[in-house]
């Protein structure tokens, strides 16, 4: 009996491949990984990143966030300034990104540069982004009729 149907669906199977309805699993696109432009290694090895990155990711936003403390380790600008790609300079503009390339692949949406940016930022671009968020804090502040928040609003 298991034989007859081992033959049947060995059978289908031949079908299948040979009509070309099989899927085809061979020729499914594997992500792009540039190698990090910067530095001579990860903070972590490869494979550890690979499962384990975005609960670092989110561990370091949280000390980050909620408590104020700010360390290099396991940063997203980390991640950016050394996997920017050498073509866009982002890590995420073009589909071979390195971080498009594998949550496309995953089928994961990257929700981290809603807000963050995509690009490795010198001390110039940081400091007038910075001007930038104090503005809109004292404009919305003196707009509420607020007086100043610990020496924002000017």
């Amino acid at each position: 009996m298991w034989q007859r149907v081992r033959r049947w669906a060995l059978i289908a199977l031949a079908f299948l491949a040979w009509a070309g309805i099989a899927p085809a699993q061979a020729g499914a696109p594997k992500p792009v990984i540039e190698r990090a432009a910067k530095g001579d290694r990860c903070v972590e090895d490869t494979a550890f990143m690979r499962r384990n990155h975005m609960e670092l990711l989110k561990h370091h936003r949280d000390e980050t966030v909620h408590l104020g403390i700010r360390t290099r380790k396991y940063s997203l600008k980390g991640c950016i300034d050394c996997h920017a790609s050498k073509e866009t300079g982002s890590v995420a503009a073009a589909k071979d990104d390195f971080c498009v390339s594998c949550h496309a692949y995953a089928a994961v949406k990257i929700d981290c540069f809603d807000c963050h940016s995509t690009k490795p930022q010198g001390a110039a671009q940081a400091t007038a982004r910075l001007d930038g968020a104090r503005k809109r804090l004292a404009d919305a502040t003196r707009a509420l009729g607020m007086k100043d928040i610990v020496g924002v609003a000017r």
